[in-house]
């Protein structure tokens, strides 16, 4: 990490402090070394943030968000959140269990895409906790995101105080979560000793940016390699710059972020968002038989296999370490049962 930090944690963490917030995550979330699934690579040691225990409902990044989201949520006197995303959503779960802990109303608009309406993993999940669902043929982007706000707007005319999607809002708040993220990894990789070579994420927006924010304003030298799941149809990087700079209004810290500085990478996507890929798979066999730790085929699976793709291109050398960011998504797992028979390695 740079000595030249423009913040230290302590004054960042005071910053985020004066932010909305509700407690749901379980913070810090773990950073674990791993030293089996490094040597199986021969390459630098990796160690892992463990964003997938932040204990709400499986945990995931969205855990991390939804205490600033709702933050402001309980603020303007919600009780009722309409949301949306595809039928296997991470999000959704993690909204769908939020809403249960603060005993508001959820309803889920999920786009049906390719992944059917099988009441498995995440569906299940969103059924459990109450949620009530709504399965559309919307594509997920502006034209799911039209859907989502009719909807509120119906639920508001029947006397509902609703809050949904709000882009800045919803987006900027969610990345101050990550802002937070990236004090506890130079807080633990200070501790440890550790100056990554690099830090990997699977994102395509507020965990990104938030981490994006982080990294410059307290002066983190490794540079954010985002491996997004997803080809948006926009200009990501502007996008992702557009987010940090409006988080950092709400943390009262100079805008920094332009769009030259983000690092993202759509080469692992694959065919399309949430269809799994062989390299993503084999990542997570590796992991899983290395280590005990389960990552999913739409996000994290995809980010590592970057992760051991750059490492067999001989990126980094042994005696360096890298940081990867594991932003959950384990109920996945079970609604891509066929595709993970089919498509796992018999051995590594």
């Amino acid at each position: 990490m740079s000595e030249k930090q423009c913040k230290t944690t302590q004054e960042l963490r005071q910053l985020m402090d004066r932010v909305p917030r509700v407690p749901l995550a379980h913070l810090p979330t773990p950073l674990e070394e791993l030293k089996r699934f490094s040597e199986s690579l021969s390459g630098p040691q990796i160690w892992i943030k463990r964003d997938d225990c932040t204990g709400l409902a499986f945990g995931g990044n969205k855990t991390r968000h939804n205490e600033f989201v709702f933050g402001f949520a309980r603020q303007k006197g919600a009780n009722t959140v309409v949301w949306g995303a595809g039928v296997q959503s991470n999000n959704c779960r993690q909204t769908a269990a939020t809403c249960a802990k603060l005993g508001m109303k959820c309803h889920l608009v999920l786009s049906r895409g390719s992944e059917g309406e099988e009441i498995q993993g995440n569906l299940l999940v969103d059924h459990i906790m109450g949620a009530d669902v709504e399965i559309v043929d919307a594509t997920i982007g502006p034209e799911l995101d039209e859907v989502i706000c009719r909807k509120a707007e119906t639920l508001r005319g029947q006397g509902r105080q609703v809050f949904c999607w709000d882009r800045k809002l919803v987006k900027s708040a969610a990345a101050v979560s990550y802002v937070m993220c990236m004090t506890e990894i130079v807080e633990q990789c200070q501790e440890r000793g550790i100056h990554p070579a690099a830090i990997y994420v699977c994102s395509g927006g507020s965990t990104g940016a938030g981490l994006a924010l982080g990294k410059a304003v307290l002066g983190v030298d490794a540079p954010l390699r985002n491996i997004t799941p997803i080809r948006w149809p926009w200009n990501v990087q502007e996008d992702l710059a557009r987010i940090g700079n409006e988080a950092a209004e709400l943390l009262h810290v100079p805008t920094c972020m332009s769009a030259d500085e983000i690092d993202i990478s759509e080469q692992y996507v694959g065919e399309d968002y949430g269809i799994p890929t062989v390299e993503g798979i084999e990542a997570i066999a590796a992991l899983a038989r290395t280590e005990g730790i389960l990552l999913d085929p739409s996000y994290s699976g995809k980010a590592m296999a970057a992760v051991i793709d750059h490492i067999r291109r001989g990126w980094y050398t042994r005696d360096q370490s890298i940081v990867f960011v594991h932003t959950g998504g384990t109920p996945a797992l079970f609604s891509y049962r066929d595709q993970l028979l089919d498509m796992l390695p018999m051995s590594m």
